[in-house]
């Protein structure tokens, strides 16, 4: 492998790492947030020990989607200084502002909440978990806004002179087509994350009917946000399938492995091609279909890729601008699929959890405990999907991968670096493992754990200790 090919892999390991943290905490906050808010409306213990057992969980995976999210900074000026040089005025900015404003909102009001627990009026606190979640979801929009403009690059100009891209309008950026309809199928995954993750512990719980009261509430809720953000996420799924095919048709293209351009095109299924991915050898495809996702009408014609890979080639000049076709084409299925799958789990556990009933079938609280892994699968392939997509560019008709890389960093010290930054992140995950297992298994706290003292006792302010403590 050349350095380019090193920087990719280490970039895609973590990243991708990365997030499978993310979503996981946007969508956890919403549910300790309303988990916290039925508590003061119900005014139930049983919320309240869901609260302080949901909320540990949720700051362990915080604290460690912090840890990992330090590293995707240092790599662009380490590994793709050209980049960063070239675009850094315009992909700088949301990432200053997510930093200095959203990542601080998130840790301000987190710490009052940690640490407000019968110190600050329950409204109050209740507001610091709600604040903290809106902050999750602004740290998302000026993320998903710098990706955004990768692929499909606006508000912007380049001066030849200095050989820089320079910003011309902050608002286009943030406004991108691109970004509109990315940020309400990432965030709306991210509440199927959350709402599965909340499930499988919940079924694992039930399963050995320990704390019903607690872990029947939760299940329930869960399942009903899961539910419902699965049809968010379909729906802007299919819009953002739209602005795709009208910015990226070779990315379409390759997510259906469609080599010739067809009018109407067909959903393909399954598709075997060469191991190069250059052409079709044998498929198994749905009409219509297609052509409905790319366009809206069932007979839209859709761009092949030997089609889309001439017409680049007369825009861009020669060359090959065909990402892997398989890596495009099964990541695709696999996240379309997984999505599918998870609401099917979804829908079948509300209808088994109806009239207040408990199924009664081991094998149902398996199925659960497994699904608890999809979001995080989907998610991920999904990711790989929309960058590797992209390829050969890194910033979409601007900037090729090739020309973003570090000149000054030689292969060997990349893969010194890809070895070292892997190995830690091993170590990473056995803790982030660990910890949540430890957490997860040991149940909510009892009664007498969550509830104030009574009067009298324990005035003292030696004798006050730490509402949350770990």
């Amino acid at each position: 492998m050349d350095t380019v090919d090193i920087a990719r892999w280490q970039f895609g390991i973590t990243t991708v790492y990365h997030f499978l943290f993310v979503p996981l905490t946007i969508g956890l906050s919403a549910l300790v947030a309303v988990l916290e808010t039925t508590w003061l409306r119900t005014g139930r213990t049983a919320y309240l020990r869901a609260v302080k057992f949901w909320g540990k969980l949720f700051l362990i995976n915080f604290a460690m989607g912090i840890v990992t999210g330090i590293v995707q900074e240092f790599q662009f000026g380490m590994n793709w200084s050209d980049y960063s040089r070239f675009v850094g005025d315009i992909f700088g900015a949301p990432l200053a502002i997510e930093g200095l404003l959203a990542f601080f909102v998130e840790s301000t009001f987190l710490g009052l909440w940690i640490f407000g627990w019968d110190r600050l009026p329950k409204r109050a606190h209740l507001a610091c978990i709600w604040i903290v979640h809106v902050g999750t979801l602004l740290s998302a929009y000026f993320i998903l806004a710098a990706n955004s403009w990768m692929q499909h690059p606006v508000g912007y100009r380049v001066d030849h002179e200095t050989g820089r891209a320079v910003l011309t309008d902050f608002w286009a950026v943030l406004t991108n087509p691109t970004q509109l309809v990315a940020y309400p199928h990432t965030i709306t995954a991210a509440f199927v994350t959350g709402g599965m993750f909340m499930a499988g512990v919940s079924a694992w719980h039930l399963a050995r009917r320990r704390n019903v009261e607690v872990f029947r509430p939760s299940l329930k809720l869960a399942l009903a946000v899961t539910a419902i953000a699965s049809i968010g996420v379909a729906i802007s799924g299919d819009m953002q399938g739209k602005v795709m095919t009208e910015q990226q048709p070779m990315k379409m293209a390759a997510a259906e492995a469609l080599y010739e351009t067809e009018q109407p095109a067909s959903f393909s299924v399954l598709t075997v091609g060469t191991l190069n991915g250059d052409e079709e050898v044998f498929g198994i495809k749905v009409p219509h279909v297609l052509s409905f996702l790319a366009t809206g009408s069932l007979d839209g014609e859709v761009k092949g890729i030997n089609d889309v890979q001439a017409a680049e080639e007369a825009r861009y000049g020669p060359g090959d601008y065909r990402p892997m076709i398989p890596v495009a084409y099964w990541n695709f299925r696999l996240m379309v699929g997984v999505g599918m799958l998870t609401a099917l789990v979804s829908l079948a556990g509300l209808w088994l959890l109806r009239r207040r009933r408990l199924p009664s079938s081991p094998w149902v609280y398996r199925i659960g405990m497994l699904s608890l892994t999809l979001p995080f699968i989907g998610n991920s392939a999904g990711w790989v999907f929309t960058e590797m997509g992209r390829q050969p560019w890194s910033v979409f008709g601007v900037m090729k991968t090739s020309a973003s890389v570090s000149p000054g960093v030689s292969a060997s010290s990349m893969l010194i670096s890809v070895v070292s930054l892997t190995a830690l992140y091993a170590v990473l995950l056995v803790i982030e493992s660990g910890l949540m297992l430890k957490y997860a298994k040991a149940g909510p706290p009892s009664e007498d754990e969550v509830l104030p003292p009574p009067p009298g006792a324990g005035d003292s302010e030696s004798e006050r200790s730490l509402a949350f403590a770990y």
